[in-house]
């Protein structure tokens, strides 16, 4: 793990489109802001941690073979279109 000490208004980068910024400190809270691109998704750990528990569960249940075989068939039209 990197650990980082900032002040108040400084930042630091993660790669060359998401920057971190440190917004405001009151006691032992540290405010942050995340300049990113849209299409990358922030959450909250907990959060993050939710979405991967209900996409695990979504993915478990089960689908006919039919529907999972019309799915493909889907895609392999669209990539010949391409």
């Amino acid at each position: 793990m990197l650990v980082l000490a900032r002040r108040l208004n400084e930042s630091f980068m993660i790669g060359d489109q998401i920057e971190i910024v440190v917004v405001e400190i009151r006691g032992d809270q540290v405010k942050i802001g995340i300049k990113a691109p849209k299409s990358i998704s922030i959450h909250r750990k907990e959060v993050y941690e939710d979405i991967q528990k209900e996409n695990l569960a979504a993915s478990k249940q089960n689908v006919p073979q039919d529907a999972l075989n019309e799915f493909r068939r889907m895609l392999e039209n669209q990539d010949d279109k391409q």
